[in-house]
C-alpha cells in the first residue's frame, strides 16, 4: 500500500492496492463511474428488489454490512455538484470502501439517490491501527469482588444481565494491524462492533476530496464541506433495527429495540441504565452524558429528601411563628399603620394585611435553611468527587484509559482551511498548514467580545426593563386592590396582595424574555463563533461553551440575583426615598414584606425553573416528532415492506454535531438553580430530581426513535461542563451565604432574640414592633403623599405616624432617621455569618475532596494489571513469532542446535506498572 500525496493537518488517508483487498469478497462486486449520476452500480443478479427484506443493514448480496449512508437529490443544475460526487466516491473507492447505490426510483419520494457504504476488514484494520482503538486480547482475570451487602434490595431496579453486560469483559490493547493473530479475533465480521466501524468509516469520510489531484486544490476535503455546499444531502449511520420490533435478520443484534424497551419507557424511570449497551450502540461520548445524567439524578435524591426534610421542618413549625402571629394578629399587626409603599397612588395600610405571606414565608425562612444551605455547599463537593470516582471507573470499562484525545481533537475543521488562506510551515510534521494571521485574529475575537457584551446588555436592559414594569405596576396593583376586591375570591382571595400579584406578572414576564432572548442569542453565538474561525473542534467546542453559558448565566440568573440582593436593600426612608433612575422617573425602589423578601425570590425561582423545565421538555420531545411526522407523511402511503432502512432513518431528525451541548447546558442551567438559590427554596432538587427522571426518559426515547443514528465519537470526560460545575459549586457557598444573611431574616431575628429582647426571654415576642421604624406623616414630602380617595376608610387624621421596615431612629431623637446602634449590630453579625459559613463549607468541602481519591483503588490495580499484561504478552508473542521464523530457516552450515533466544529472561516491566 502506498499514500496519497497532499495531506492537511497531519492528515492522509491510505490508499488500498489490489492485493490489499479482502480476499474473502465471493461475490463478485464490480464499481465503476456512472456519467450520469457519478455513482457506482451493481448487477442485481437475479435479485429482485420487492422480495428483498428492505428493512436489511447489509448490501444486496445479504453478506456486507451497511457501515453508513450517504444521501442526495440530482439537481437539474447540478453538474459542479454530480462531479463532486464523481470524484468523492472513486476516492471512497481508492481508500478501500465499497459502494452500493439504490436509485432514486426505488426511493419513496421518487426523488433521493441513496450510496451505501461498507468497510470491509482491510480497511477497518488499517484504521483501527491509526486510530489506535483498544481490541480485547485476554479474558478478564481479575475477581469482581465489588458484591454489595443487601443487594437482593436493588432486584426490582435491574434490568437482565445480557442487557446491562452485552459484551464479556476483556483485557485490551490499542489494536496493531501488524500483530492481527495476538488478539481474540474470532469473527471479523463481528470484530469491531457497528459503533466503531461507522466511527472509521467517519473518519475517513471527513478526509476524502472530492476533486481531482490535478486541480490542485487538495484542501478540497470532507464530508462536512459536501453537507455545506449542498452536494450531499445527509450522511448517517444506520440503525440496526426499527425501534418497536427486533430486526428479523438473525446476523443483525436489535440494540436498538433492546434500549427503546428497557431503558426509553417512562415506566421504567424506577430501573438502572443500561450504559454498556449505550455505549456499545452510540459510543462513548453519549454514554457518558448519559451516565453524568444518571449519577446526578442518583445524588439529587439525597438532597431532595434532606430539602423536604426542611420544609417538613418548616411545616411542623408553623404554630411556633411568633413573628407572623403578631402581624396577623389584630391588637398587633391590626394597629400598626404602615407607610405607603409607592407614591401617589399607593394609600397607608395596615400590617396585618401581609398575614398570608409571612405564613408562606416561614415556610422557607426558617432554621431549617441554615442547615440546608451548608448541606448543600458540602453535597456539591461530594457529587463532584464520586463523579470523578465513577468517571474513572467508566475510563477503565470503556478502555478509555490512555486515550489520546489530541489525535482526534487537534484535527483541523475543514471551515478553518477553507476560510485561511494564508500557509505556513509546522515545524513538527515540516508541512504547509494553514494559518489565521494575528491581525485578523484580533479583530474576529475584538468584534465577537463586543458583540457579547452587546447581548448581555440587552439582557441587562430588559432585566431593568422587568424592574420598571414592577415598580409601575404595583402601583397600579396597590391603587386596584386598596379596597381588596380580590377578597370576595373563594380560597385564592385573601393571598392576593399588590406584592403577590406583581411578583407573579413580573416573573412571568420575565419567563418569556429569557426564552425569547434565548432563542435568538443561540443562532447570534453559532454566528460568532463561527466568524472566529476555530482551528479544532475542541476550539470550538469551547469557544461556543463560554460564549453560551455566559449568556444564559446572565439571562437566568439575573432577575433571582436583582430579588435576592437588590431589592429592599436601597430603599431610603420616607422622608428621603431612592428612585430608580432619579427622582424625575418617579419609579421609587420596591421595598420586601415585613415577612421578608425570600418569598418572593421563591415565587421567581419556581417560575423559571420550573417554567425552563416544562418547557425544554415539551420542545424537546414534540418538536422532533411533529418534524419526523411531516417528513414521512408520504412514506406512510406505501407498504411497509417497501419502506427501507437507509429510508427510514433518512426522514429522521439529525442529531447534530452540537446535539449533546445543548443537553448539558440544560442540565448544567438548572444545576445553578438548585445550588447558587436553594436557600430560598429546599424544594428545588425535588423538583430538579422529578425533572430528570423524566428528562432521561425523553431524552432516550427521542434518542432511539426521533433522530438518526449519530456517529459514534470518544470522549473520556464530560469536558469543559466539569470546570464550570467547579466553578458554580464554589460560587453557590457565597450566593447561599449572602442569602440566608440579606434576603432572609434569619439574622435580625437571632440578633433581636440574643441581644435585644425586652425581657430577656429566648423568644419572639415583640420582634415585629422592634423591626419597624417609625415616621411622622406630617413630614412626608408633598409628591410622596398618596392622592386624594387612595387612602382606605379607616385612616383619619388622628393617625399622625407611620411605621416603615429599618432600624432608624424616631422623629424627636437628636439623630432622628439615622441608623440606630441595632443596625450596625445586625450588619456585623450579617458579615460575620458570611465569614464564619463561607469558611467552615470550604473547610469541609476541601476536606472532602481531599478524602476522596479521584481514582478508586481496585481501577488502579486493574489499570497496572492490563499494563503488566499487555507487555507481557506481547513479549511472548515476539518471542514466539521469531521462533517460528528461526525454525523455518535452513541452516546447512551449522549443523548445532542455535541457542538464539530460549534462554532468554521473561520481559522486564516497567517497575511504575508493577
Amino acid at each position: 500500500m502506498h499514500r496519497l500525496t497532499g495531506k492537511s493537518g497531519g492528515d492522509s488517508l491510505i490508499e488500498m492496492s489490489p492485493t490489499d483487498s479482502f480476499s474473502e469478497d465471493l461475490n463478485g462486486y464490480h464499481q465503476h463511474a456512472s456519467s450520469s449520476m457519478g455513482s457506482f452500480q451493481q448487477e442485481e443478479s437475479g435479485i429482485q428488489k420487492q422480495q428483498q427484506s428492505k428493512d436489511s443493514v447489509f448490501f444486496r448480496d445479504g453478506v456486507r454490512r451497511i457501515d453508513f449512508v450517504l444521501s442526495y437529490v440530482d439537481d437539474k443544475d447540478g453538474e459542479r455538484k454530480q462531479e463532486r460526487r464523481r470524484v468523492f466516491e472513486a476516492n471512497l473507492v481508492k481508500v478501500g470502501l465499497e459502494l452500493e447505490i439504490e436509485d432514486k426510483s426505488e426511493s419513496d419520494d421518487r426523488k433521493t439517490y441513496f450510496v451505501k457504504i461498507h468497510a470491509p476488514w482491510e480497511v477497518l484494520a488499517t484504521y483501527a491501527d491509526v486510530l489506535k482503538i483498544k481490541v480485547p486480547f485476554k479474558a478478564n482475570d481479575i475477581p469482581d469482588n465489588s458484591e454489595m451487602p443487601m443487594n437482593w434490595l436493588s432486584t426490582p431496579f435491574r434490568l437482565p444481565e445480557p442487557i446491562m453486560q452485552p459484551e464479556p469483559d476483556f483485557f485490551t490493547a490499542p489494536f496493531d494491524k501488524s500483530k492481527s493473530d495476538f488478539f481474540l479475533i474470532e469473527d471479523r465480521d463481528k470484530f469491531f462492533l457497528p459503533s466503531t466501524r461507522n466511527r472509521i468509516v467517519y473518519y475517513i469520510l471527513s478526509r476524502c476530496s472530492y476533486i481531482r489531484d490535478e486541480c490542485g486544490e487538495r484542501d478540497k476535503k470532507g464530508i462536512k464541506r459536501l453537507l455545506n455546499n449542498s452536494t450531499y444531502t445527509a450522511a448517517f449511520p444506520l440503525h440496526d433495527s426499527r425501534y418497536w420490533t427486533k430486526s428479523k435478520d438473525v446476523n443483525c443484534d436489535s440494540d436498538r429495540y433492546n434500549l427503546y424497551k428497557y431503558w426509553a419507557g417512562f415506566f421504567s424511570f424506577f430501573k438502572e441504565q443500561p450504559l454498556n449497551l449505550i455505549r456499545k450502540y452510540y459510543g462513548e461520548k453519549i454514554g457518558l452524558y448519559f451516565a453524568w445524567l444518571g449519577f446526578y439524578t442518583e445524588m439529587l435524591f439525597f438532597a431532595a429528601v434532606v430539602g423536604t426534610l426542611c420544609f417538613v421542618y418548616g411545616v411542623l413549625t408553623y404554630d411556633d411563628n411568633e413573628w407572623s402571629k403578631e402581624i396577623c394578629s389584630d391588637e398587633i399587626g391590626g394597629n400598626i399603620v404602615m407607610c405607603p409603599l409607592c407614591d401617589k397612588k399607593c394609600g397607608f395600610w395596615k400590617l396585618n394585611t401581609t398575614c398570608n405571606s409571612s405564613w408562606q414565608s416561614h415556610l422557607f425562612d426558617n432554621v431549617g435553611t441554615v442547615f440546608f444551605a451548608i448541606f448543600m455547599g458540602i453535597w456539591v463537593t461530594l457529587f463532584l468527587e464520586f463523579w470523578k470516582r465513577r468517571q474513572a471507573r467508566l475510563e477503565y470499562e470503556w478502555d478509555l484509559v490512555d486515550f489520546e484525545e489530541e489525535q482526534q481533537q487537534l484535527q483541523l475543521r475543514p471551515e478553518y482551511e477553507t476560510k485561511c488562506n494564508s500557509r505556513k510551515l509546522n515545524r513538527i510534521t515540516q508541512e504547509m498548514e494553514p494559518y489565521l494571521p494575528i491581525t485578523s485574529k484580533c479583530a474576529r475575537i475584538c468584534l465577537s467580545g463586543a458583540t457579547v457584551l452587546l447581548w448581555i446588555s440587552l439582557i441587562i436592559a430588559c432585566i431593568i426593563g422587568v424592574i420598571a414594569y414592577r415598580l409601575a405596576v404595583y402601583a397600579a396593583f396597590a391603587s386596584i386592590m386598596k379596597d381588596s376586591p380580590t377578597s370576595n375570591l373563594e380560597v385564592v382571595g385573601p393571598y392576593i396582595t399588590p406584592q403577590l400579584a406583581t411578583s407573579v406578572t413580573a416573573s412571568c414576564i420575565n419567563f418569556v424574555i429569557i426564552m425569547i432572548l434565548n432563542l435568538m442569542y443561540e443562532r447570534v453565538a453559532v454566528w460568532i463563533t463561527d466568524m472566529e474561525i476555530p482551528k479544532t473542534h475542541l476550539e470550538y467546542e469551547n469557544k461556543l461553551t463560554v460564549k453560551m453559558f455566559l449568556f444564559q448565566f446572565v439571562n437566568y440568573y439575573s432577575s433571582c440575583f436583582y430579588v435576592a440582593f437588590f431589592k429592599g436593600k436601597f430603599v431610603g426612608y420616607p422622608g428621603d426615598y431612592a428612585y430608580m433612575f432619579g427622582k424625575w422617573s418617579k419609579l421609587r425602589n420596591e421595598e420586601c414584606d415585613p415577612g421578608g423578601c425570600l418569598i418572593e425570590l421563591t415565587t421567581q425561582l419556581v417560575i423559571v425553573m420550573t417554567g425552563k423545565q416544562v418547557w425544554g421538555n415539551i420542545q424537546e420531545a414534540l418538536v422532533p416528532w411533529l418534524m419526523n411526522w411531516w417528513a414521512s407523511r408520504k412514506a406512510r402511503s406505501y407498504p411497509e415492506s417497501l419502506y427501507s432502512r437507509w429510508e427510514q432513518d433518512h426522514d429522521l431528525q439529525g442529531f447534530g454535531q452540537l446535539g449533546l451541548f445543548y443537553e448539558y447546558l440544560e442540565m448544567v442551567i438548572q444545576f445553578g438553580f438548585i445550588t447558587l438559590f436553594v436557600a430560598s427554596f429546599p424544594l428545588a432538587p425535588l423538583l430538579a430530581l422529578f425533572n430528570n427522571i423524566i428528562e432521561i426518559r425523553v431524552d432516550a426515547w427521542k434518542l432511539t426513535t426521533q433522530f438518526r443514528r449519530p456517529v459514534a465519537a470518544k470522549a473520556h470526560c464530560i469536558g469543559a461542563w466539569e470546570e464550570i460545575l467547579n466553578g458554580m459549586a464554589v460560587l453557590s457557598v457565597v450566593t447561599n451565604a449572602f442569602i440566608v444573611a440579606f434576603t432572609s431574616d434569619m439574622i435580625p431575628r437571632l440578633v433581636y432574640m440574643y441581644a435585644y429582647q425586652p425581657e430577656g426571654e429566648m423568644n419572639m415576642k415583640g420582634y415585629i414592633n422592634n423591626s419597624l421604624s417609625v415616621f411622622n406623616i406630617s413630614e412626608i414630602p408633598l409628591p410622596n403623599r398618596p392622592e386624594d380617595g387612595e387612602n382606605p376608610l379607616w385612616f383619619n387624621s388622628s393617625i399622625t405616624t407611620c411605621r416603615y421596615r429599618d432600624y432608624r431612629n424616631p422623629p424627636g431623637h437628636e439623630n432622628q432617621y439615622s441608623h440606630t446602634m441595632q443596625f450596625w449590630h445586625i450588619l456585623a453579625a450579617k458579615l460575620a455569618f458570611i465569614i464564619i459559613m463561607e469558611h467552615v463549607v470550604f473547610l469541609v468541602k476541601y476536606f472532602v475532596a481531599w478524602m476522596i481519591p479521584d481514582v478508586p483503588s481496585d481501577v488502579k490495580a486493574r489499570v497496572k494489571r492490563e499494563r503488566y499484561l499487555v507487555q507481557e504478552y506481547l513479549h511472548n508473542y515476539e518471542v514466539e513469532k521469531l521462533k517460528i521464523q528461526l525454525s523455518q530457516q535452513s541452516h546447512s552450515e551449522c549443523t548445532c542446535t542455535p541457542m538464539i533466544y530460549p534462554s532468554l529472561t521473561k520481559h522486564e516491566v516497567l517497575s511504575e506498572c508493577l
